[in-house]
């Protein structure tokens, strides 16, 4: 599995405990691990930027996703697990803003990491094809990041 993370965000970031983490995400969803994404950290200014362009709304935000190829949650990217010569999928880009992560992760009472992890968790997911628009979408994004993020603190733990 290929993890680029590139932080421009001018904020000190464990870029590979981010790596490990979309690692766990992905294998966790059984993606093909040929797959390859990229996690990109920018600063408010740059998030500001992609957020008014692709989603029409001012300010930054925490998250993007930008998907590449067509992904249903559960399906191996690049073609079936049978398939050893398929192709590896391009999953996409995560943009990570950390200034705001900082912050929500403060108003959370989990701090910056915590805060990262759950955004990439997130972003991933996105990526995979989970939405949250409607209510039944929300469950079970919802539901399986949080066990996404439950099994990454016990492997994290040692339990």
């Amino acid at each position: 599995m290929s993890i680029e993370i590139v932080n421009e965000s001018g904020v000190e970031v464990d870029e590979q405990r981010l790596a490990r983490l979309a690692r766990h995400v992905l294998d966790g969803l059984q993606v093909h691990p040929l797959a390859e994404l990229s996690v990109l950290l920018v600063d408010e200014p740059a998030m500001s930027e992609l957020h008014e362009k692709w989603m029409g709304e001012p300010g930054p935000t925490d998250v993007l996703a930008f998907p590449m190829d067509e992904l249903r949650p559960g399906h191996q990217p690049g073609g079936s697990s049978d398939d050893e010569a398929a192709d590896p999928a391009l999953l996409g880009d995560v943009v990570l803003c950390p200034a705001v992560a900082a912050r929500q992760g403060a108003e959370a009472g989990h701090g910056t990491l915590a805060e990262l992890d759950l955004l990439c968790t997130h972003g991933i997911l996105h990526l995979l094809g989970y939405d949250h628009a409607e209510p039944e979408e929300h469950k079970e994004m919802f539901d399986l990041q949080a066990r996404l993020l439950r099994s990454w603190q016990d492997e994290r733990s040692g339990t």
